[in-house]
């Protein structure tokens, strides 16, 4: 072996012993997993005190005699699937039902519709843009029970502002029963529920509309894509997930909707405003059958399961696309 390659060597292995490579301390390593486990405690005992435990309680209260007599008594006899079966066979659970999937349709529909409509407007640059988009969210941020209250001023057939309007404008020859006709009352709680849905539809569209590169529409005017062409192949196709995300959470909200409902009519008039929300409160807040009023919450928590579902696979699905 020549000098050259022996002084190498050497300088090599010199240089390996006076640096060694750190080795990692399994405590230190240990430690910073302990850490991160008691970081995420406190949002898991939180989920579980706020979400689990509801959740678990009503499951087993579905499941029992749970009355009024519980709350002295302390006993609530188990009798399985009963509740569920008393209220699936009640004549006002099939109207409910129905009730609750035109409310929601209904309300979906028009909120997206609009929120699209009033989205695509902001999305231009004018005067005042800020401001009137800011005042839009009004109803958002008007309690639920103040706004009904409201509405319920408004729609009153002998002295409300809408019937005394329209017979002054010559739209309509007499008052519009507008909350104790059940032919009507059911629209108008859809309308009402329409106008507070409307700023949750513009502020999420709006911020789709926003992430959208604007070299997208200068390069598809080039190829003539302007007006409805650009919205269908540039601003549809970039604002399908946020479009998603927004039907799936109006859905679930909307199928829980109770205040409303509760303070315009309470389900009336012959229950033609009646929804699953509404007649689990019911049984639970007003007859004090609250096994009922539970299998009732549960049947609706499984129909927006079954919502939630379906949306987890679409969106997978254009996620493999």
């Amino acid at each position: 072996m020549s000098d050259a390659n022996m002084l190498t060597d050497a300088s090599q292995a010199a240089s390996n012993v006076s640096d060694p490579k750190p080795v990692p301390r399994k405590g230190g390593r240990r430690r910073e997993e302990v850490f991160k486990v008691l970081f995420v405690v406190p949002a898991a005992l939180a989920i579980v005190a706020l979400f689990g435990y509801p959740v678990v309680k009503n499951l087993t209260m579905s499941f029992q005699e749970y009355t009024l007599r519980t709350f002295f008594t302390g006993k609530a006899p188990w009798i399985g699937l009963q509740n569920y079966v008393t209220v699936v066979t009640d004549d006002v659970f099939s109207k409910a039902l129905v009730n609750t999937a035109l409310f929601t349709i209904g309300s979906i529909i028009g909120q997206f519709v609009l929120g699209m409509l009033l989205a695509l407007f902001f999305h231009q640059n004018f005067p005042l843009n800020g401001v009137l988009r800011a005042l839009f969210l009004l109803p958002w941020l008007i309690p639920l029970i103040v706004g009904s209250a409201a509405w319920r001023s408004l729609l009153e057939q002998d002295s409300g502002i809408i019937n005394i309007t329209l017979e002054n404008l010559g739209i309509i020859n007499s008052p519009i029963p507008w909350l104790t006709s059940p032919d009507v009352a059911l629209i108008s709680i859809i309308l009402v529920n329409i106008w507070l849905g409307v700023p949750f539809n513009l502020t999420l569209l709006y911020s789709g509309l926003q992430d959208i590169p604007e070299e997208l529409y200068e390069a598809g005017a080039l190829d003539g894509a302007t007006g409805w062409k650009a919205f269908w192949n540039i601003t549809w196709p970039n604002l399908r997930a946020v479009v998603s995300v927004v039907l799936m959470l109006g859905v679930i909200y909307t199928l829980k909707v109770l205040d409303i409902i509760i303070g315009l009519t309470q389900g009336g008039p012959a229950n033609a405003t009646q929804t699953i929300a509404t007649q689990s409160y019911q049984r639970s807040f007003v007859e004090f059958k609250f096994g009922q009023g539970a299998a009732l919450s549960n049947i609706l928590i499984l129909i927006s399961l079954v919502f939630a579902i379906v949306y987890l696979r679409a969106t997978r699905r254009q996620v493999d696309e």
